[in-house]
């Protein structure tokens, strides 16, 4: 099937022959958020971009990966504006605040009211981020689209077939999705090829990083390292996801 401008990075990623397409997908999409973001483009000045860094906020994690690209003007304006957004909001919150009527039942049990209201909106505003909603919007696309490959292009098919497989955190999303996107037909086929895939390739990943374990033993000191060197990280990421050897994604000057 001849590639199409959205099918080309779900092709890049499987002809990386990584441990997961899905994490090489979601780290260049992170990484292109950051440079968003924060790069030289200077997202960070325009007043509609801002405006919606200051209503979604960030997550600690991305919070954290922003501090590591170091953009420190950029960091400091998109803090500015949200501080003020965050700090009007806290005192509309504070102000009708009403604290619930404690009952004998929540003292017996120690039990925290589950309807405080600031409560409540501490952990909507500590859940919400601008980069992991567009990050998921962006990665339902790529979902979308590796259903209408895995359906429609043999030679997509068979690069997963004979891949390296997912991680399971991914392929649980793949599970999901395919509820919704094959007949009962294509159902039955998805999962046989798909559970093959994952066992192979878990005990593959599960070998290695034993051999790893073996090669602490003086007695294999000579011995070929086989696929083990950097079995710790693809044993990682295998079992969570992500690239647990990545360096640190920075601005680049």
């Amino acid at each position: 099937m001849k590639e199409q401008l959205y099918t080309i990075p779900l092709n890049d990623a499987v002809n990386a022959n990584d441990e997961c397409p899905f994490c090489f997908i979601e780290r260049n999409i992170e990484q292109d958020l950051l440079d968003f973001v924060l790069g030289s483009g200077s997202s960070y000045m325009e007043a509609d971009i801002r405006d919606m860094t200051d209503r979604a906020g960030f997550c600690r994690p991305h919070f954290q990966k922003m501090f590591d690209y170091g953009n420190t003007l950029g960091n400091a304006w998109i803090l500015k504006t949200h501080y003020r957004r965050v700090i009007g909001e806290m005192k509309k919150e504070f102000a009708d605040f009403k604290p619930g009527k404690t009952s004998l039942k929540d003292k017996l049990m120690k039990t925290a009211s589950e309807s405080n209201s600031v409560s409540a909106w501490i952990r909507e505003k500590t859940q919400s981020c601008y980069i992991c909603q567009h990050y998921r919007e962006t990665y339902e696309r790529y979902m979308d689209t590796f259903f209408y490959l895995y359906k429609n292009d043999g030679e997509f098919r068979e690069k997963i077939l004979h891949g390296k497989g997912f991680c399971l955190p991914h392929f649980g999303d793949l599970c999901r999705a395919a509820e919704g996107k094959l007949s009962d037909k294509q159902k039955e086929e998805f999962y046989t090829e798909m559970f093959r895939l994952m066992e192979d390739n878990m005990e593959r990943v599960s070998e290695d990083v034993s051999w790893m374990v073996e090669k602490f033993d003086y007695k294999n000191k000579d011995a070929d390292w086989k696929n083990s060197k950097d079995a710790i990280q693809r044993g990682m990421q295998k079992l969570k996801g992500g690239y647990p050897a990545d360096p640190i994604y920075k601005m680049q000057k």
